[in-house]
């Protein structure tokens, strides 16, 4: 076996892994939070977070070159049906897991703001602003991203120079510069200002932490005092944050060079699928370890269990 067969092998294994992790952990985060809108009182940022888990599932489901791939080809739907419909669902998931991302870190910044604060007036309405909010950003993807699908088809052994395989149905084609530029324009664009706001956001949540953390040191005479839970929720947005936008810069450096040369490397190709699924995996865990009510629920699943059986 050579070494790139050897590498392709180790990554996709891991790839798999991570897959399947990244949906097991979603799935639960998911089913928790639907229990917790349907049946408890929930806070904006509860609604935000489950829409994050659903886009996560299906970002990983449509970000290789199985799971639903597989599922098309059990049904007998032609490549190009299968190229089509994973490259739309996987970039109209891509473009809202940023928005969403970006909502979930504005929100928390108006949840913990100062009364005195200008942002303090929104607070009353943020279960109000959550559901117009979101349903705007789903509105926008799923019509932005649906002139992209005109300039995928798929692969073809025929003027493989004309076209760049990204999956393994699916392959782009070359398109009039002048609406490159404008897709890429608008996309980048879009992106930019989201990672903005993300960074702005998370700037302004780490000076009222900073502010927090002084007052009760300056209050109390333990140096340690107990975090609150909007303290751990926003340290854990923070930390979404910061992996959202390194994953991001990652992917978008790799999708650039490949543009650019019109020529995705398989190596590199299985490598930009594990940076897309790093966020959708790390995402569950690291909200599961810092939100108590799920530590609780999960404490409390054995007793759960034995009184339903």
């Amino acid at each position: 076996m050579s070494s790139i067969s050897f590498i392709m092998s180790l990554l996709k294994n891991i790839l798999n892994f991570q897959s399947v992790l990244g949906i097991l952990a979603n799935m639960c985060l998911f089913f928790f939070y639907t229990f917790i809108i349907l049946v408890h009182s929930h806070k904006p940022t509860d609604l935000i977070s489950c829409q994050l888990t659903f886009i996560h599932v299906v970002t990983v489901l449509t970000g290789g070159d199985i799971w639903l791939t597989d599922v098309f080809e059990s049904l007998n739907f032609e490549n190009d049906f299968k190229c089509k419909a994973t490259f739309y669902i996987n970039r109209v998931m891509r473009g809202l897991s940023i928005c969403i991302t970006c909502l979930l870190s504005v929100f928390q910044a108006v949840t913990i703001s100062p009364s005195t604060s200008l942002l303090a007036k929104f607070k009353h309405k943020l279960k109000k602003y959550v559901i117009y909010a979101l349903l705007f950003i789903w509105s926008f993807n799923l019509s932005f991203s649906s002139n992209q699908i005109f300039y995928v088809d798929a692969f073809t052994n025929m003027s493989e120079s004309n076209q760049m395989k990204v999956t393994k149905y699916c392959s782009l084609f070359p398109m009039n510069y002048i609406i490159r530029a404008l897709i890429l324009t608008v996309t980048v664009s879009r992106d930019v200002f989201l990672v903005g706001v993300m960074l702005t956001t998370s700037a302004y949540m780490v000076i009222i932490l900073f502010r927090h953390q002084r007052q009760c040191k300056h209050l109390h005479s333990i140096s340690h005092p107990r975090t609150s839970p909007e303290k751990r929720a926003t340290q854990t947005i923070l930390l979404l944050v910061v992996v959202f936008v390194v994953m991001y810069w990652v992917d978008f450096i790799i999708s650039s060079t490949s543009v650019l040369l019109w020529r995705y490397d398989p190596v590199i190709l299985t490598l930009q699928k594990f940076v897309l699924n790093a966020y959708p995996t790390i995402t569950p865990l690291v909200q599961v370890s810092s939100d108590n009510r799920i530590i609780n629920m999960m404490k409390n699943l054995p007793s759960i269990w034995h009184q339903i059986s």
